[in-house]
């Protein structure tokens, strides 16, 4: 074989190597992002942090035996890397911080379907914010995706002992502020459809009804968009609140699509020009209204299309209630 061909068939390899890499990773990118996504609580971050374990992957010289123990690995690592600095940044944060809105988790398994929509949670990863990193990516990894703890003990760097204290850990934090009974689907689906009818008509006594008594509503400006000075609690207050903003609200054209909001009933608010306004998220208990969380940072709204300016929106409304 003269150097010609030699030159060629190394070229061959290449390519077939760089073929079977992408395929592989672009199979496994959707539990990639999930990993990402509930270690990190950022849409942004998780998409850099999937792009980073792409370079790392396409980096290496052969194929691992386990594509997916290696990119598994790797995204968390970059992951852990990326929360422990974005804690200094959330520690500076102004006003309450939530979670970058999801609408749809882009990995499905049947199999894990009501374990996976209730990680994804506002409320779950709200309580997993309270985790340390490492702590955060064992639950993650174990309790969320099933892997082993030898698999988890290897993308963490630590002995398996250590994951299995971090977990029982983890565990503790999560269960004690997790509520003791949550809606079923249906349930939510129903309880939702009836919220957003009478917030539509302005109705706050239909509000009041679906509110449990001691109900809490916030927002996430982070000081870059209008949001309440602090969180409003109890059925009445927060029923007169909506019912007083948002017939005005309408009254300007701004408009709302019930959607999914990280796996729970929510909607998207938009302008009149179609540009996210919000994302409002509702979170349930015992057949009644408990928290109600709305995101109106538009560097969190990015992800879900052009974004409205919401200073511009709150202007508006305004001065609709002064005429």
């Amino acid at each position: 074989m003269n150097k010609v061909d030699k030159v060629d068939k190394v070229d061959k390899v290449d390519k077939v190597d760089k073929v079977d890499k992408a395929e592989e990773f672009e199979e496994l990118r959707p539990l990639l992002f999930s990993i990402a996504y509930r270690i990190l609580g950022s849409v942004s971050e998780a998409e850099d942090a999937v792009q980073e374990t792409w370079l790392r992957f396409d980096g290496t010289t052969t194929l691992p035996t386990s594509a997916k123990a290696f990119l598994s690995t790797a995204v968390t690592r970059v992951s852990i890397d990326v929360l422990r600095s974005a804690r200094v940044r959330r520690e500076e944060y102004v006003g309450p911080w939530f979670p970058e809105p999801l609408l749809s988790d882009p990995y499905q398994d049947p199999a894990r379907a009501a374990e996976l929509a209730d990680s994804v949670s506002m409320a779950a990863l709200l309580l997993l914010e309270r985790l340390s990193p490492l702590e955060r990516s064992v639950f993650v990894l174990r309790e969320v995706f099933g892997f082993g703890f030898d698999e988890v003990a290897a993308a963490v760097e630590r002995s398996e002992w250590a994951c299995r204290q971090l977990l029982v850990r983890a565990r503790r934090h999560m269960q004690a502020g997790r509520p003791r009974f949550a809606a079923d689907r249906r349930e939510r689906q129903e309880l939702a459809a009836r919220f957003f009818d009478a917030l539509k008509d302005g109705d706050m006594g239909a509000l009041q009804k679906l509110l449990a008594a001691d109900v809490h509503m916030a927002g996430d400006g982070g000081g870059k968009a209008p949001q309440l000075a602090r969180a409003i609690v109890g059925a009445e207050n927060v029923a007169r609140l909506l019912a007083s903003v948002f017939p005005w609200m309408a009254r300007i054209d701004v408009t709302f699509e019930p959607r999914e909001i990280n796996g729970q009933p929510g909607a998207v608010f938009r302008d009149r020009d179609g540009k996210v306004l919000h994302t409002l998220a509702l979170e349930m208990l015992d057949g009644k209204i408990q928290a109600i969380r709305s995101v109106i940072n538009p560097d969190k709204l990015g992800h879900l299309g052009p974004v409205a300016d919401a200073w511009a929106v709150d202007r508006e409304v305004k001065q609709a209630r002064r005429q």
